[in-house]
């Protein structure tokens, strides 16, 4: 039997997978969570086999909760997305994901998958990987990228510089020129443009 841990932030999907899921006659669904932080938390306390993660889930995204889980534990994890963008790939690969789909996947074929990742096999979305091979370069230093992170949160300008070890100033000039290249209006544009992108 492979368990399973489910965690989407839209309850009727994430009931509905669940349920689906579960009248497989080899996969049981031990917990479910709404939020990343309840999916690292149910891991623990579960210890699933394989994680089904939400890429967009608060407070932080699917991506963060899966390399917590991945650090502490054997769990594997299918990573569902509505927006899947090539650099997004990249970093769930990085963080040792081993399936990665759109939410557009039947239930049916989201079971053959688990199956596989349960048997150590890996599964990434055909036009997913595609696209991955074709991608422009990301063009925000690392600098912009690490201010742009910490900004995705809502943070000041003072909270950001106290996170990256900066003056204002400097993280002035870093948001203004990562606005700049993205073409954003605010700083929050510039910071969800960029995860979009899967940069940060």
């Amino acid at each position: 039997m492979i368990r399973l841990l489910i965690a989407d932030d839209e309850d009727l999907l994430r009931s509905a997978l669940a349920t689906l899921l579960a009248l497989e006659e080899d996969l049981t669904v031990v917990a479910e969570a709404s939020t990343s932080t309840d999916a690292v938390r149910l891991a623990r306390e579960h210890r699933p086999d394989i994680a089904v993660l939400d890429l967009e889930m608060p407070p932080t995204d699917g991506l963060r909760a899966a390399e917590e889980i991945g650090a502490e534990l054997p769990t594997r994890i299918v990573m569902v997305t509505r927006h899947a963008r090539p650099a997004v790939l990249r970093r769930a690969l990085a963080a040792g994901v081993r399936g990665f789909v759109p939410k557009t996947t039947s239930a049916a074929r989201l079971a053959e998958i688990i199956r596989d990742v349960a048997a150590g096999r890996r599964y990434v979305d055909p036009e997913i990987a595609a696209s991955a091979l074709t991608e422009d370069d990301c063009p925000l230093s690392a600098r912009e990228l690490q201010v742009l992170r910490a900004a995705r949160t809502g943070a000041s300008v003072a909270e950001i510089a106290t996170e990256v070890h900066l003056a204002q100033g400097t993280v002035r000039n870093y948001l203004s020129a990562a606005m700049s290249k993205l073409g954003a209006p605010t700083r929050h544009a510039a910071a969800h443009h960029a995860w979009q992108q899967g940069w940060i």
